[in-house]
């Protein structure tokens, strides 16, 4: 048991099926891993992804791929009979996916059925002797837990925490034969939202506003400015309570954890949920009028001002910088 295999997640557009940011995240951990091993990563795609494109990607040496009803949505069955059936295949030491929604439910299940150990949304894995090890940030990312498990083990990790490295092979691909799931849910339609969104958890910046924007009708600042960035936009739990923006926005311990490049916190204080939530941003700027905010402790760049005098300056000074 020398080997690591991937579970690489897959998202549909207008241009089909792709593979998600995080792949090349988890694919990257996986090459080092398998080289403290010496042994291969394998790599399993479900959905109609072309294997051509993704042959050798950041150091994989062979590709499993699975296609057919079910594959390629977030319906866990199918993908937790294809994952366990590619577990059987590989006898891999460990399996390592994203820590996203369908990765941190895929892999509890799975490490569930198999009896192996989960190690969920840390920011590293190496090997130590024999065991698996893995850091997991704590307390709002005040402190680091060092995990580690003996046996064969299942590790999410959390998007943007590992930077994606090049490393070209010559790598095979094979199709996977999955016996049909005892799947007791059915996809029937799927209806796209009205507004396109980037998604938070692989955005590579994201505008978020708290309670300092003062009501829902100005909300629009933070639109605006996410629009002239190109970049997606969060809310803090206090405004999703309030009913100000749906849940599927909130970033924090109860809401989606993010690590985008850049992160901009427009009146939102700072409390220990939402620093959770963000803290390991690459950058972080700050915005609000209270010099005393938690925020300002975590940011790199903080501006003690109004968010409706400062957002809408943002606002134009980045619409004149990416058309200059």
């Amino acid at each position: 048991m020398s080997d690591v295999l991937l579970f690489l997640e897959t998202a549909h557009g207008e241009a089909g099926a792709t593979l998600k940011k995080p792949a090349a995240e988890v694919a990257t951990a996986g090459r080092a891993l398998a080289d403290a091993l010496g042994g291969r990563l394998v790599a399993l795609i479900t959905g109609d992804v072309p294997a051509d494109g993704i042959l050798g990607l950041h150091g994989v040496d062979h590709v499993l791929t699975v296609s057919g009803d079910g594959y390629g949505r977030h319906m866990l069955a199918p993908q937790a009979a294809a994952l366990e059936a590619a577990v059987a295949s590989v006898r891999p030491r460990a399996v390592l996916l994203a820590a996203s929604v369908l990765g941190k439910e895929l892999g509890a299940y799975v490490a569930g059925r198999l009896g192996w150990s989960l190690m969920s949304d840390v920011i590293s894995v190496a090997l130590d002797g024999d065991r698996l090890t893995a850091t997991k940030p704590k307390y709002a990312g005040k402190a680091l837990a060092r995990l580690a498990a003996a046996g064969p083990a299942i590790v999410s990790l959390r998007p943007n925490a590992v930077p994606p490295a090049e490393n070209a092979r010559d790598a095979t691909s094979e199709a996977l034969v999955v016996a049909a799931s005892d799947a007791r849910v059915r996809l029937r339609e799927v209806v796209a939202a009205g507004e396109k969104k980037l998604e938070l958890t692989e955005a590579d910046t994201i505008v978020s506003g708290g309670r300092g924007l003062g009501a829902p009708e100005n909300w629009g600042l933070i639109t605006d400015l996410a629009h002239a960035l190109g970049a997606a936009h969060g809310a803090s739990r206090a405004v999703v309570d309030a009913g100000w923006r749906p849940h599927a926005e909130q970033v924090g311990q109860t809401g989606k954890t993010v690590s985008p490049k850049l992160y901009i916190a427009c009146g939102i204080s700072g409390a220990i949920q939402h620093l959770a939530g963000m803290s390991s941003s690459k950058v972080i700027v700050a915005v609000n009028k209270d010099a005393e905010a938690p925020i300002f402790k975590v940011a790199d760049y903080g501006i003690v001002g109004d968010v409706h005098d400062v957002l809408p300056l943002l606002t134009a000074a980045a619409g004149t910088f990416l058309t200059s």
